[in-house]
């Protein structure tokens, strides 16, 4: 079993698909084995997205996910990671597949209702940065 994490995103809390993101991962097989919602400060923030520091992108990214609440949560299942990105879709909606949520529900680039991560480390430094052991789950 894989694990990864996914980020409803403040775009994606505002639009309230909380719900909708959740029901897309449950229903292609993925289990959610830790959740919650959460505010990010602008460190707590950068600290998250670290392994971007310096790009063009970092400044607008971290003000943004630290402008509202997001739902963070620990996945698992069969290739968890790939079904996770497959169902989020391209980081640029207009690229994005047809029927996946950021082609349905994000307005630009920055904005696309969801993060996830991209590798198994990525995913293992993510879920840490969120959640303790206390708060994970099998079932």
């Amino acid at each position: 079993m894989e694990r990864t994490l996914s980020i409803v995103k403040p775009d994606g809390v505002q639009k309230h698909l909380i719900g909708e993101v959740i029901k897309r991962f449950e229903d292609d097989g993925l289990k959610v084995v830790g959740l919650k919602m959460i505010s990010m400060d602008k460190k707590e923030a950068e600290g998250f997205y670290s392994v971007h520091r310096g790009k063009p992108f970092y400044e607008s990214l971290t003000t943004f996910m630290s402008s509202g609440p997001v739902v963070v949560m620990a996945l698992e299942g069969e290739g968890a990671i790939s079904k996770t990105r497959e169902l989020m879709g391209a980081t640029d909606h207009k690229q994005a597949k047809e029927g996946t949520l950021r082609r349905q529900y994000a307005t630009n680039i920055e904005r696309n209702v969801v993060h996830g991560s991209d590798a198994l480390e990525t995913a293992a430094f993510e879920i840490k940065y969120f959640f303790n052991s206390l708060e994970m789950f099998e079932y």
